[in-house]
């Protein structure tokens, strides 16, 4: 039944998860995808976002007009301009220099005043930089990379929809970000499907890939559990990029480059095991990448990457 209008935050969540069935490489595996992008600001982040302002709003931390504080390389600060137009507070951004140009235009667009860290820093020094500018203006830091508002939004949230859109998921893949995502439905799912597997992808050391990032590169974030992953697979910027390519030929699917990487762990799984339901996590969509048309950028591959794996 069609619910009938609803406000902007209500729209939150609820993604569909849609079958790859173009991609799938044999008979008994079938590939799954959430479509986070279904979200009102085309990404994941906006459960996060809703989850952090919430918990601020229920410790009284915020008044009417109150400025958020965030350290985001991009659709975290995305989101949170939402929410906060939504609930009528100020948001301040810490960004890492260097981030994709079409990030700023948006945040640009939604009014979000940004402050740039030095690349060098990376995420650990946005993060203090953000609790500088806090401290300095007042401000409330949302702290998407240590609150547990965080994990929660994964649990209650997205966890729990796909065990009730697939209850015989075997396999879960998410990139590891703030570690969020693939803790919180990590937990979720072992709660209830204790043999489920989950699959943390990160970009190779030295390498970018929004959103995700190389746990041992210096920032192991706080919220990740390591105990609920199955395993950690590593994914070059390359092989995230022609994964996207090929999404959007074969399904149809114009997502971005972490879904890629996930997509790319998903299907080598997919050719290791003879009987699976695989979920991968494709965090957001590919509208706001391409004034960068990142998609011929992909080198040519070296086949031994394929094969790099921590456990």
């Amino acid at each position: 039944m069609n619910p009938g209008p609803q406000a902007v935050l209500d729209t939150i969540g609820g993604t569909p998860l849609v079958e790859l069935s173009r991609l799938a490489p044999k008979p008994g595996v079938r590939l799954f995808a959430k479509l986070e992008g279904q979200n009102p600001s085309g990404s994941v982040k906006d459960r996060v976002a809703r989850a952090l302002v919430e918990e601020c709003e229920a410790r009284h931390a915020l008044v009417p007009g109150s400025l958020l504080v965030e350290a985001s390389t991009g659709n975290t600060a995305i989101a949170l301009a939402v929410v906060a137009k939504q609930k009528g507070y100020r948001l301040k951004v810490v960004v890492p220099e260097g981030v994709a140009p079409s990030i700023g235009y948006i945040l640009e667009t939604l009014g979000v005043e940004c402050v740039e860290s030095p690349p060098m820093a990376g995420m650990r020094g946005a993060i203090e930089l953000a609790d500088r500018v806090a401290r300095a203006e007042g401000g409330v830091l949302t702290g998407q990379f240590y609150s547990q508002a965080n994990i929660d939004a994964h649990y209650q949230g997205t966890g729990r929809e796909i065990l009730a859109q697939l209850p015989t998921v075997t396999h879960f893949v998410a990139g590891i970000g703030t570690g969020g995502t693939v803790t919180g439905v990590a937990r979720c799912l072992k709660d209830h499907l204790p043999d489920v597997r989950v699959i943390g992808v990160e970009p190779h050391m030295g390498e970018v890939l929004q959103g995700i990032r190389c746990v041992d590169e210096g920032f192991a974030p706080p919220l990740l559990d390591l105990d609920r992953l199955d395993g950690r697979f590593l994914v070059s910027a390359a092989q995230a990029l022609q994964l996207c390519k090929r999404v959007a030929v074969e399904e149809g699917l114009l997502v971005g480059v972490s879904s890629g990487a996930t997509l790319h762990v998903a299907l080598r799984l997919a050719e290791r095991v003879e009987a699976a339901q695989i979920v991968c996590m494709f965090a957001d969509s590919g509208a706001k990448y391409l004034p960068a048309n990142p998609w011929e950028a992909a080198m040519a591959l070296d086949p031994r990457l394929d094969e790099v794996h921590w456990w």
